[in-house]
This record gives structure tokens, C-alpha cells and sequence, in this order.
């Protein structure tokens, strides 16, 4: 455990921890994968990668933690609207490129004939929709998502509220107070995983709710994490972080036992992790790797779902043998990849520095 002294010194030096980097963009990728992978194989029973949703309540937890760690000392100081575009900044351009790509892609999909069932004037709702991220479970063809132009946005959207939160109330909220707030966002999580059997709900207008339960618990657990300097010292690094990592998304998925198996890995296993990832050693041959996995995570998870929709599509009216998805699913992996990459690189962070340098007197985000 670091000590109050280190903790000050820990702040001082503006410690980055790229091993948490590292994790969240193998839990990035994990995602992909799943979203692909439940398509393929719609029997959870059968899917080694039906676990893979839960990657979204480390998210959480692991934003908890580092929004404590950037901003609890600075919050005072720079006051709610700075907040607010910092935030912004760092999180909507991808938001809206999202929205766009997910607007396209919904036009030509040469398997789905969607774009003539809603027309002109209910699509371009359903794009203001994702870009503003207002929910508008509409499409029953997609599951009523919240965003049903891109997906993972439902998650953005708790994201912002735990911000909202986290700016007027959170951050003021001595170490007994939060803690009574974490157990109260374990109880409500407990509740979701008896009540549906998971905690995978948050993403459709059927289970929005269950999302506030997944953001209470995961993100104020994360900022108890910082907060009550749960940081352990380790030697496991990246490569031992990452197994530890992967082996709860690989746990079995059962019908009988979700309901205990998934609430144990999100109330404990998560938080664990980002304690021991915080406080493992980085081998200097892992860093740039570490530092490069986080870049691409946030463009990665926001600009793969639209793609995923053509695979939806495309599997529902091809009906393409299984042989042939074990190839399409992790090429389709990797070229997201790529292209998650390429939009970061020239699209999102030449945005970012251009509206940090309009609106912002506080270069750091």
C-alpha cells in the first residue's frame, strides 16, 4: 500500500500509470471481439467470450480511479464549467465521429434496407440522437438501443452523468460518505443481477436503469480505490496484468450462476485490478505499447459498432458458414484496429488540440 507521504509525492509528479493504459486497450479490444463474436454465436452457453460485455464495468471503475487521481486536487480550482470542456473535449469528438460513421454506414449497408423503413426525417433523429447522446430506443430492428446508429454509446452516456456527478457532488464527498455510497451502488448492482439474472443491462430502453446501477457501483468504487490508497505493489506486470485481466471475461457463462458470478468479478475482481495495476512495475520494453493501446481504447470501442451492424446484417441475410467468420471476425478485428488508429491520429487529436486551443485557457486535459 502506498503511504499518505507517497500519495503526495504521487500527486506531485503527475504519475501517468501506462500499465492501466495498457489494460484499457485490451479491454477495448475485447469488446470487439464479443460484439462480433454474439452475432456468430448467439448461445452464450457455447460463446468462450460471453463475458466480454463486463470490460464496460472496468471502464467505469477504471474512469473512477483516474478522474479522482487528474482531478480531486484540481476541482476546486478550476471550477464546473472548465470541467465541463475539458470533458467535453476529451470525450465528444469521438462521440459525434461515432454518430457519423454509424449514420453512414446505416445509408449503404448493401444488406439492410433500414435507411427506406424510417426515411429522411426519423433517421436524422436518430442521428441527433447519437451525436447529443440523448437516448431514443426506436429501433426495434436493432434491439432498442439507446443509440441505435452506435451502440456503445449508452455507456458514454452513464459516463457523462458520473462526470456531472462526480463535478458537483462526488469530488466534495469525504472518504465515509463515498464509502456509504459504494455499498449503496453494490446493493442496487446486487439487485440488477437478481432481478435479470446478469448485470449486462444499461444499453436499451428494456433495461436502461440497470446502467446507472452498473456506472453508481463501478465508478465511485474506482474513486475509493484512489482515494483510500488502494494501490498495490507488484511485480506482475503488463503480461500478468493482462491474464489476469482476460480470465474474467473468459469465466463460463451460466445461466444458474450469473447472477452470483458477474456481480462477484464487478463488486471485487475489478477493483483489485486497477489497485494492482496502478501499482505494478511497467518493463521499459512494454511502454510504448502500453501508451499506444491507450490512445486507440476510446477511438477503438466508439467507431467499431456501426461496422458491427453491416455483420449483423450481413450474417442475417448471407447466412455464411462458421468456417468463414473465424476468418471475417478477427481480420474485421484488426482493420478496426487500424482504422481506430488512423481516425485518433488524424482526425480526433488534430479536433482535440483545435478546440483546446478556442476554448480552453488550461491546455491540460
Amino acid at each position: 500500500m502506498i503511504t499518505a507521504e507517497n500519495k503526495t509525492n504521487l500527486l506531485a509528479s503527475k504519475q501517468h500509470f501506462e500499465i492501466l493504459d495498457g489494460l484499457r486497450g485490451v479491454a477495448a479490444i475485447v469488446v470487439v471481439i464479443y460484439h462480433f463474436m454474439e452475432i456468430a454465436v448467439t448461445d452464450y452457453n457455447k460463446n468462450f467470450l460471453s463475458h466480454g460485455f463486463l470490460a464496460v464495468d472496468f471502464f467505469f471503475c477504471l474512469s473512477g480511479f483516474v478522474i479522482a487521481y487528474a482531478y480531486d486536487s484540481r476541482a476546486p480550482h478550476i471550477g464546473i464549467t472548465q470541467f465541463f470542456k475539458l470533458r467535453l473535449i476529451r470525450l465528444h469528438p469521438l462521440v459525434v465521429i461515432g454518430s457519423v460513421l454509424g449514420l453512414i454506414t446505416f445509408l449503404i449497408d448493401p444488406y439492410s434496407d433500414l435507411y427506406e423503413v424510417y426515411g429522411l426525417g426519423k433517421t436524422f433523429l436518430l442521428f441527433l440522437s447519437s451525436a447529443f447522446l440523448i437516448p431514443y430506443p426506436a429501433m426495434p430492428e436493432r434491439y432498442t438501443n439507446l443509440f441505435c446508429l452506435n451502440a456503445p454509446a449508452w455507456s458514454l452516456f452513464w459516463e457523462y452523468i458520473a462526470n456531472i456527478f462526480y463535478i458537483f457532488i462526488l469530488y466534495r464527498l469525504g472518504k465515509k460518505s463515498l464509502i456509504a455510497l459504494v455499498v449503496i451502488g453494490a446493493v442496487c448492482l446486487c439487485y440488477v443481477a437478481v432481478r435479470a439474472t446478469n448485470v449486462g443491462g444499461g444499453w436499451g430502453g428494456q433495461n436502461f436503469w440497470d446502467g446507472g446501477a452498473r456506472v453508481l457501483y463501478s465508478f465511485t468504487a474506482g474513486m475509493l480505490v484512489y482515494r483510500l490508497n488502494w494501490v498495490i505493489k507488484n511485480k506482475l506486470g503488463f503480461l500478468g496484468m493482462i491474464m489476469l485481466l482476460l480470465a474474467a471475461f473468459l469465466v463460463p457463462f451460466n445461466d444458474q450462476y450469473n447472477w452470483i458470478t458477474e456481480p462477484m468479478l464487478v463488486l471485487f475482481y475489478f477493483p483489485l485490478l486497477v489497485a494492482l495495476g496502478a501499482g505494478t512495475a511497467l518493463n521499459s520494453s512494454f511502454k510504448k505499447i502500453c501508451n499506444l493501446s491507450g490512445e486507440i481504447s476510446y477511438p477503438l470501442y466508439m467507431v467499431h459498432y456501426p461496422f458491427v451492424w453491416i455483420f449483423l446484417t450481413y450474417v442475417a441475410e448471407v447466412q455464411p458458414p462458421a468456417s468463414s467468420l473465424w476468418v471475417i471476425i478477427p481480420v474485421s478485428a484488426l482493420l478496426l484496429i487500424v482504422f481506430s488508429y488512423i481516425v485518433m491520429r488524424f482526425v480526433d487529436i488534430p479536433l482535440r488540440k483545435y478546440l483546446k486551443q478556442k476554448f480552453l485557457n488550461d491546455n491540460r486535459i
